[in-house]
């Protein structure tokens, strides 16, 4: 029989981690970063948006609370809504209702926003969403959790280049 080694799957505690501010009435708790994408849950107060952007990759958007419309269709997605955004998709969405939405975002590729012309105003990947997360850990005087940062096998300090990141639970940020 072959010897199986289990390793501990170190969850997140979503609830006990701050929302970091990225826009106006808008925030983020990222979940894990990857080469290939991110996951996050974002926060918007009731009016607040996500301007037109367009996807580069594909998004899965799973609604955990509040309502929000997709600008244009004037589609909604409350509580227990999922929301396929292929690549090449160009939407951008609010917030509706009286309280907060949250999604659960699972994204591939990148964002492109949109100006009025159509050209690309910015770009959001996992490389410039894992910045904000480490600077907002730096200007907070935190470590960054490794679970977050995809270090989760990560060994003993400097096994994956640097110190070892912090092994305890994500409310400790």
């Amino acid at each position: 029989m072959r010897h199986v080694m289990l390793e501990p799957a170190r969850p997140l505690d979503t609830d006990g981690m701050p929302w970091i501010a990225t826009g106006p009435g808008k925030w983020f708790r990222p979940l894990r970063f990857a080469a290939d994408g991110w996951s996050e849950l974002m926060r918007l107060e009731p009016g607040a948006g996500v301007p037109l952007h367009r996807h580069t990759g594909e998004v899965h958007a799973f609604n955990l609370a509040g309502s929000r419309e997709i600008v244009g269709t004037g589609e909604r997605a409350g509580p227990g809504g999922y929301v396929y955004e292929p690549a090449g998709l160009i939407d951008g969405w609010a917030a509706v209702g009286d309280e907060p939405c949250v999604v659960h975002l699972k994204v591939a590729g990148v964002i492109e926003y949109l100006g009025a012309d159509g050209r690309v105003t910015q770009t959001v990947s996992a490389a410039t969403q894992r910045e904000v997360y480490l600077a907002w850990c730096r200007e907070h005087g935190r470590r960054p959790a490794g679970q977050i940062l995809g270090l989760a096998r990560a060994g003993p300090a400097g096994a994956a280049g640097g110190p070892a990141p912090d092994r305890g639970k994500a409310g400790s940020l």
